[in-house]
């Protein structure tokens, strides 16, 4: 980034994420695999598709998956972006509708959900209230229903995978550890969760990552703690999912202030 280096929080859910924040200014031209929707207040952001094409001006924009694209936050009082997992329900809507097309949002479309999202940041400073709003606005756009799984042996296998965060179990451990052949679990996981195990894995272990930078956490460490092999490979992997690596972000925003630095 630009000028003044982002700073605010990171916060994430079983199929997305989010960073909130203020400062920055021109984000070079990147893809990333989830889609992303990025909004800006109090007057909106520029979002350019592509390494050359026009910048176009609006309260946000949402971009497909692996779409190379740029964004201006320079002129933003404070600045989200929420990324979305393609496999999920709401992002398989939001593929099928966008294609491969960026899609600028209008003021009047998000104004009240944005001013939700600004709210549950900046005077409420709930982590469960910025991710009810910012899935509040994720299904707005969507048009699908928030979802969580539901069933009880894929929140088994969620707390077994939780549980062996240092030792990541293969597919036939989860299986055998719910009962269930790799076959039929693999489908099961797919269709509550809305991702492969290998990929929630990864999410997890990036999600935990992100977790000890917001606590304080040196990138070394963070990386060494959720299981990388080094800060190299965490900040390749952020840059794939999230097309920034952690070093961009500055965590100094209301979630993370007086978050205790986490022992390993």
């Amino acid at each position: 980034m630009e000028r003044a280096r982002y700073g605010g929080d990171f916060l994430a859910w079983s199929g997305g994420a989010m960073f909130i924040g203020s400062g920055g200014g021109t984000i070079a031209p990147h893809a990333h695999y989830a889609l992303q929707i990025a909004v800006g207040a109090p007057d909106g952001l520029r979002v350019r598709d592509g390494r050359r094409g026009p910048w176009l001006q609006g309260a946000g924009a949402v971009v497909p998956s692996r779409t190379v694209h740029s964004l201006d936050v320079a002129g933003c009082g404070w600045s989200a972006v929420v990324f979305v997992e393609p496999e999920t329900p709401a992002g398989r809507a939001l593929s099928s509708r966008l294609g491969r097309r960026i899609e600028v949002l209008d003021h009047a479309a998000v104004a009240d959900r944005v001013a939700l999202v600004e709210r549950a940041w900046t005077v409420t400073r709930s982590a469960d209230a910025l991710q009810e709003a910012a899935t509040g606005l994720v299904a707005h756009l969507s048009g699908t229903a928030p979802h969580a799984p539901s069933d009880p042996r894929v929140l088994r296998a969620i707390e077994y995978i939780r549980g062996r965060a240092d030792d990541p179990p293969s597919l036939e451990e989860v299986a055998r550890a719910v009962h269930l052949s790799p076959g039929r679990f693999r489908h099961l996981f797919v269709q509550e969760t809305g991702m492969p195990l290998r990929t929630y894995q990864l999410w997890r272990k990036v999600l935990r990552a992100w977790d000890f930078v917001m606590r304080g956490e040196s990138l070394a460490g963070a990386a060494q703690a959720a299981g990388f092999s080094d800060s190299a490979h965490l900040s390749r992997t952020c840059r794939t999912m999230f097309g920034l690596p952690p070093s961009a972000l500055r965590m100094s925003g209301p979630l993370s202030e007086g978050r205790d630095r986490p022992s390993r």
